[in-house]
């Protein structure tokens, strides 16, 4: 008794509709078989060349826009006057955002510039002081001569009567040369005593002068700080920015050190948390290209600017203690800085903000 062959397909009952027929196997369909290689092919390819492309970068979604976030205080406590700003509010440096009630660092100002001009009369009285004692100096060295030129003369006068024989002169002679030399004496002594006097007064004076000197410094520093505290009084932006968490308002009291608001700069970057397995061909100057979840489609472009020295649970407020008994490994992440190319934040629509949600993909071959 002879089998049919098991790989050829059964005869066709006489009959048989053919919708009832048997279908040949797949592997018999040469369009079907045509059709599965080329998805199988185009699979392949597709793969490999998705393998190509994404071996070349490394991506991660754990990463955010960071940027300076600049916290505005009051420098001197007064009552807020007017405040020109809300939150949200675009500001350029130089803006002004705030005036508070300047009435009395005015006053203060006015009182600085009065003691400053007291002080310098005072410099000025003493500098005079070491003028007269300098021409008091000069007369007393003045009249030391004149003494002296009379103490000589009297001198040769006494001299003179006492070489001549005693008979030559008269008693009354010698009695008023010998007072005429004690007399000259005494004036070059007084003359002498005056220049001393003269000479303790300069150094009084120039010593007048000095404290005159750091008087009038201390009230030039109490001027230059009274026109500072006014000047405080007029608080404008210090860079380009959008106001936020705004948290004053006319005539309301502010002291020094009171957070107003904040302004949150254009100038951004992003901080990409990469897996330390990730790092190895990662270095800074590296080409990267950001997608934006806030702005779906919306690329930017930017290159690593450098990677922080350690990883991101070290620098944490409680760092993990990894010595127990029970430790688990697990893969840590470090923060990579990337810096954005120009002109990358200058769409007013579509601002980046520091928080933002970003998905960076490093080129790293």
């Amino acid at each position: 008794m002879t089998h049919p062959n098991e790989n050829e397909t059964p005869p066709i009952e006489p009959g048989q509709p053919p919708n009832d027929r048997p279908r040949p196997p797949l592997f018999k369909r040469p369009l079907a078989v045509t059709v599965l290689l080329v998805l199988v092919i185009g699979a392949l390819i597709a793969g490999l060349t998705y393998w190509l492309h994404a071996r070349q970068f490394e991506s991660t979604d754990d990463a955010f826009i960071e940027g300076d976030v600049i916290a505005v205080s009051p420098k001197v406590s007064a009552i807020v006057q007017r405040v020109y700003i809300d939150d949200n509010s675009r500001v350029k440096r130089g803006d002004l955002l705030v005036e508070l009630d300047s009435r009395d660092y005015a006053a203060a100002l006015a009182q600085a510039q009065g003691n400053e001009a007291s002080a310098q009369g005072k410099l000025r009285e003493a500098q005079a002081q070491v003028s007269i004692s300098q021409t008091d100096i000069d007369q007393a060295q003045a009249q030391l001569h004149v003494a002296e030129a009379n103490a000589q003369n009297a001198q040769s006068d006494f001299d003179r009567l006492l070489s001549l024989d005693a008979q030559a002169r008269s008693k009354q002679q010698l009695d008023n040369a010998t007072a005429a030399q004690r007399s000259t004496a005494a004036l070059v002594e007084d003359a002498k005593a005056k220049i001393a006097a003269a000479q303790a007064q300069l150094v009084d004076a120039q010593m007048a002068v000095l404290t005159a000197e750091g008087n009038l410094q201390a009230a030039q520093a109490a001027l230059q700080q009274a026109r500072i505290n006014l000047g405080y009084c007029k608080i404008s932006a210090e860079s380009d920015g959008v106001i936020t968490r705004k948290d004053v308002e006319p005539g309301s009291y502010v002291q020094v050190g009171q957070p107003m608001f904040s302004i949150v700069e254009y100038d951004v970057w992003v901080v990409a948390n990469y897996k330390e397995t990730q790092l190895a061909d990662i270095v800074p100057g590296q080409p990267a290209d950001i997608s934006v979840d806030a702005y779906p489609g919306r690329h930017i472009t930017g290159k690593v600017q450098s990677i922080q020295n350690g990883t991101g649970s070290r620098f944490t407020l409680l760092p993990p203690e990894n010595a127990t008994g029970n430790y688990v490994k697990i893969i840590q992440r470090v923060p990579v800085k990337i810096e954005l190319d120009p002109n990358q934040n200058d769409d007013p629509d579509h601002l980046l903000s520091p928080g933002m949600s970003v998905e960076p993909s490093i080129k790293v071959r």
